[in-house]
């Protein structure tokens, strides 16, 4: 690879070459999805039962997390030992104690330990395996996997440090906010493939100021606003981030007259999407977390979800889109959380407008790669900020970045 210079002005600068270059694309893949990273998984109440599973991803790597016979879940590389096959293509599903590959019927149990192989002693005395081949060698390639409140995280990397550690007592905090150990309840899924590259839409979450011009949704109803009592708290790298703010009204203001998007006269034939309750400690009625490398995760009102970020190449990634509530909701409070629910995924109300932006964006891109964006509002500062007009989100978030990827 050519070696890529940052501008001189430093992380108030970012080159258009992050968002475009294969080199760079692949070094992100060794350094950050490979490297000494959790990336988020799943939700444990999407595998409930022994020898529930479900396929997923850790960079571009196709991994699948499996409940165990004991109850324990397990990772582990969705490829067949013997020659490299998928083991399985669906995105969750049941196996009763065995996971075969189809290409040879190599089985496995629940765990990952090789059990049977066809023609193992051959066929009327001829063929079959060498006496040395030994079936406790030829097992599935295990990750490392780590679980809070209900959320399942992989690594690749043996150097990666607990979960608690990576994230921080201060993003901890924040987490266990909503994955407090209550028992979860699966909801429902959206999915998109955005022609962008993956940093996109973790920038789109730390870029505060654009919620209050770019989406009208938001900015009219004063669901999130930069006028609203608000703050943003970041970790120590600058790579785990929590926007926190509280509802604002539908009113003229010192704010609302710069955004072009405030509609002072628009109004809901149902008002209810936007009837939440409190339900979690504090006056925020919105926070909106990111976890390095590839998690959103969002408390939206009373609607809840994650999104897994998996990426397919520098100019496109997935969005996998999981809504869920707890065990313990009563039926009012799970048709609530639904019905906000369209404020999010590939048609929300909301977040339609991210997926149109970023995809211009990554448009803009091409054929500009020595140019660079401006993360200059706020200042050049770093530090934690009690408002939302800032960039500094995104200023820290390329100083973790340049720092894993030694840029």
């Amino acid at each position: 690879m050519n070696e890529r210079i940052w501008p001189v002005q430093g992380d108030s600068r970012v080159p258009y070459w992050v968002y475009t270059d294969e080199a760079i694309y692949r070094r992100e893949l060794e350094r950050i999805f490979e490297g000494p990273t959790w990336s988020y998984l799943a939700l444990e109440c999407e595998i409930p039962n022994p020898g529930d599973y479900k396929r997923t991803s850790i960079g571009e790597r196709s991994v699948l997390v499996v409940r165990g016979e004991n109850g324990a879940i397990s990772g582990f590389l969705n490829r067949c030992a013997h020659r490299g096959t998928q083991l399985c293509q669906q995105d969750t599903g049941h196996v009763k104690r065995y996971i075969t590959c189809p290409y040879h019927q190599w089985t496995y149990d629940l765990e990952g330990r090789l059990r049977g192989l066809p023609f193992f002693r051959g066929v009327k005395g001829v063929g079959g395996m060498p006496p040395d081949f030994s079936m406790a060698e030829h097992g599935l390639t295990p990750i490392r996997i780590q679980g809070r409140g209900g959320a399942v995280f992989g690594s690749l990397s043996a150097e990666a440090p607990t979960l608690e550690h990576y994230f921080g007592r201060k993003m901890l905090g924040f987490y266990d906010r909503v994955f407090d150990g209550r028992e979860l309840r699966l909801l429902g899924y959206s999915r998109q493939r955005l022609a962008a590259n993956w940093k996109l839409i973790l920038e789109n979450i730390k870029d505060t100021c654009h919620a209050s011009l770019l989406h009208v949704f938001f900015v009219t109803f004063g669901l999130f606003r930069v006028d609203n009592p608000s703050k943003l708290r970041m970790d120590d790298s600058g790579l785990h981030t929590a926007l926190i703010s509280e509802r604002g009204r539908q009113e003229f203001n010192e704010g609302t007259r710069q955004m072009q998007s405030f509609k002072a006269e628009l109004t809901l034939q149902d008002p209810r999407i936007i009837d939440a309750v409190r339900e979690f400690p504090g006056e925020a009625t919105v926070i909106m977390h990111t976890f390095w490398p590839n998690l959103i995760l969002q408390q939206q009102s009373n609607t809840l979800a994650t999104r897994q970020i998996v990426p397919r190449g520098p100019h496109e990634f997935d969005l996998h889109w999981t809504f869920f509530g707890y065990a313990d909701d009563d039926a009012e409070m799970t048709e609530r959380r639904l019905r906000q629910a369209n404020l999010m995924g590939p048609g929300g109300l909301v977040s339609m407008d991210d997926g149109e932006i970023i995809t211009r964006a990554q448009e803009g891109f091409r054929n500009a790669a020595e140019a660079a964006g401006v993360n200059e509002m706020g200042g050049r500062d770093y530090a934690d900020a009690d408002h939302m007009v800032t960039d500094v989100a995104l200023r820290a978030f390329y100083r973790g970045y340049r720092r894993v990827m030694g840029l």
